[in-house]
């Protein structure tokens, strides 16, 4: 892939999740536009009929084992596989309250909330797109699609999730359990993604001022904060 030396760690990483969030997102779409699941044109309906102890679809249960599954795996990978970058630290909380959600919304059927599938893939396959490059070439078109991160994050994400959780579901169940803990988390998830937010922007920034020469990670340490 001509990868320079300290890219070449960083691309299997990247190509992992690149491989992960293409086949999860995949069976995503396949459960929110594919079937006859309403979750994402009438989000409500997440909590219509909702009761204790209900059955969770077979299709819905494959999607939250894959992401249990996934998520477990990053807590370990995040800390002691991946390079460590500055918002690491955020990145693990970020593994914790989503394996957390994951979960607890399982337990408690919120089973809808389980078909949500992110755009993480654009990002990963922007990052795959520029490593696989070496340091002279340009990016490749894939990068035009990192806009769909901040629509689907910062759009999507408290239009359809957080109006369904925060607002509907009492609607539905007036006296849904976990109803503050549930939408606490979901909050700090928006948190984090405004957060990540402004890396981009930070970026943009960078590169509209001609502070970067070449397309790095805002989030890598520099050489001399790595070595120590």
């Amino acid at each position: 892939c001509n990868l320079q030396p300290k890219d070449a760690a960083k691309m299997p990483e990247s190509a992992w999740k690149l491989l992960f969030y293409t086949l999860s997102w995949s069976y995503g779409i396949y459960l929110l536009f594919f079937t006859d699941y309403p979750f994402f044109y009438d989000p409500p309906s997440v909590f219509y009929d909702w009761k204790k102890g209900m059955d969770v679809p077979t299709d819905i249960a494959i999607a939250y084992l894959m992401q249990c599954s996934f998520y477990g795996h990053s807590i370990y990978a995040t800390a002691y596989m991946d390079t460590w970058r500055k918002d690491s630290v955020v990145m693990l909380l970020h593994h914790v309250v989503t394996l957390t959600l994951i979960a607890f919304s399982y337990a408690f059927r919120g089973a809808g909330g389980g078909c949500w599938r992110r755009e993480v893939v654009l990002g990963e396959l922007c990052w795959v797109s520029h490593l696989s490059q070496g340091p002279h070439g340009p990016l490749n078109p894939p990068c035009s699609l990192c806009p769909g991160r901040f629509w689907f994050r910062l759009y999507w994400f408290p239009l359809k999730v957080l109006y369904a959780t925060c607002y509907s579901s009492l609607q539905s169940v007036p006296n849904i359990p976990f109803y503050f803990f549930f939408n606490a988390l979901l909050l700090v998830l928006t948190l984090m993604n405004i957060y990540w937010f402004l890396y981009i922007v930070l970026f943009v920034a960078k590169v509209l001022m001609g502070q970067m020469q070449e397309v790095n990670d805002v989030r890598e340490y520099d050489v001399e904060d790595s070595k120590k």
